[in-house]
């Protein structure tokens, strides 16, 4: 499988660090899978800097993109969502929502959503209703907006951007690359910080 993460200025670092470290490591993941991808797309392939100033090159265009059954497509929080520069991966979203590509928006990314009018008539979360129904004058989905770190609707995934573990977790459930056992332990260590969970993570993977 692919997972394609969107790549903007101002992205927030700690939203995809979890998850592209554990899918780049392969530590945790399940044994005899051919470790996902994790292709890098942008508006074009000039560099973009992180909110901490790392500096991230796009592997390929939005245009480029070519995902199959099972993908993911993650859209990370940023402060440029609604400079009108994120357009073109608004539109593939819009596209592809009924295809079976996951896609998963954290943060200033679910605001980029709501302006184009996305969560309407889906279940979704972000970081206040009050701040959606300020900024995003077609954003009419009020009444299915759920105030909860995370929601799922089908394949959409939605998060505050105070839920980058939350965010995590759902979408390695959802992606099924880890065995149960060892996302459940995976989570609660970082979660509780709970010895136990440490030693129930590497029992897991023996």
């Amino acid at each position: 499988m692919n997972v394609f993460l969107y790549v903007l200025d101002t992205l927030a670092d700690w939203e995809i660090s979890y998850l592209t470290s554990e899918i780049n490591s392969g530590r945790y993941l399940k044994k005899n899978i051919e470790k996902p991808k994790i292709i890098k797309i942008g508006k074009n392939l000039k560099s973009i800097k992180t909110m901490g100033g790392m500096e991230i090159t796009p592997d390929i265009c939005v245009k480029d993109i070519k995902a199959r059954e099972g993908d993911l497509l993650i859209l990370p929080g940023a402060d440029t969502w609604l400079n009108g520069d994120n357009n073109e991966i608004l539109n593939f979203v819009n596209e592809n929502v009924n295809s079976n590509l996951t896609i998963a928006a954290i943060c200033g990314a679910t605001i980029g959503l709501a302006n184009i009018g996305f969560l309407n008539e889906i279940k979704h979360t972000s970081n206040s209703l009050d701040y959606l129904k300020m900024i995003c004058p077609n954003y009419k989905g009020e009444k299915y907006f759920c105030n909860q770190p995370i929601v799922i609707c089908n394949n959409i995934i939605t998060a505050t951007g105070l839920a980058p573990l939350e965010f995590t977790y759902e979408k390695l459930k959802k992606v099924n690359i880890m065995e149960s056992n060892t996302i459940e332990a995976w989570y609660y260590l970082y979660k509780t910080r709970e010895d136990k969970y440490f030693f129930e993570l590497l029992e897991s993977i023996k």
